[in-house]
Parts: structure tokens; C-alpha cells; sequence
């Protein structure tokens, strides 16, 4: 067979063309796992959040998911954070678990608080709001609804 040296030298140029977009694409999308100190907060229910996850303040990555597990005792889920070095975060700092949109990604919506004390690595945010489904808050709307016409009668 005679091959031509140009279609080889080409199929390489492509090939790291392709492998230099995918290398771009995972440093501009933001997929690194988040390295620095450890963070625990516990929820009744997580709504699809999964290992890998942002944590966000103000919409920016500052953490990610590192691990869930089920807490035997109280089965409550317990998620462990991974926080970046430079962000000191209140002891009274709330985490939510929230979606980018109605069918979005999940993740933790970190709300900082205003304690002068810091949390620490391996140390637990005390304060937490589960994650509401569409089915949670349809329901409250309507128990709202009927429960205001119901004092009116």
C-alpha cells in the first residue's frame, strides 16, 4: 500500500487539534475538583446532588462535592465539601442545596453569615436548608391558596 505522508501528517494535526479543544474545554468549563479544607453539613434530602457538585457563593465555584454518606443514626445525609484554601466562610454561614433552573444541576449554595469566628477544617455548617422539588413548592402554593380562603369563611 502506498500512503501518502500528507494524509498522516494531517490525521496528526486533527488529532491534536481535537486533543487541544478538549483540554480547553475542561479548563474553561470549570470541572476541577476544588482542593482545600473539608467542610461537613447535613440534609434530610439532597434532590440529585452528586459527588462532583459545585459549592457557590454569588454564583462563583468556591468548592465542590467531595463525598455523601447516610448518617445511621438519624439517616440524615451528610455531605462533605471541599472549600478553597483562600475562602474563610462564618460559623453561622447557611448551605443550601438549590438547581441551576427547573431541570438544572444541582449544588450548594453556600450564604456566608457574619460571626467574627471562623470554620475550620473537618468542622460541620450547623445551619442548612434542604433541597425543594417542584412537587414541595406546588404544594405549599396550594396549602397557602386553600388555607387563606379557609380564615375568610
Amino acid at each position: 500500500m502506498n500512503k501518502r505522508p500528507v494524509e498522516t501528517i494531517m490525521g496528526i494535526v486533527v488529532v491534536a487539534v481535537a486533543a487541544f479543544f478538549m483540554f480547553f474545554a475542561y479548563r474553561v468549563s470549570d470541572l476541577q475538583v476544588v482542593k482545600g479544607y473539608n467542610l461537613t453539613a447535613r440534609f434530610l434530602k439532597v434532590g440529585g446532588l452528586n459527588v462532583g457538585s459545585d459549592v457557590r457563593i454569588n454564583g462563583i465555584k468556591v468548592g465542590t462535592v467531595v463525598a455523601q454518606t447516610l448518617n445511621n443514626q438519624d439517616y440524615e445525609a451528610e455531605v462533605k465539601m471541599s472549600i478553597a484554601p483562600n475562602i474563610k466562610l462564618p460559623v453561622d454561614s447557611t448551605a443550601i442545596i438549590v438547581s441551576d433552573g427547573l431541570v438544572g444541576d444541582k449544588f450548594i449554595k453556600i450564604e456566608p453569615g457574619k460571626d467574627q469566628k471562623m470554620l475550620a477544617d473537618g468542622d460541620i455548617i450547623a445551619k442548612t436548608k434542604d433541597f425543594k422539588t417542584l412537587e414541595d413548592m406546588v404544594g405549599q402554593i396550594i396549602f397557602m391558596v386553600t388555607d387563606n380562603g379557609q380564615e375568610n369563611n
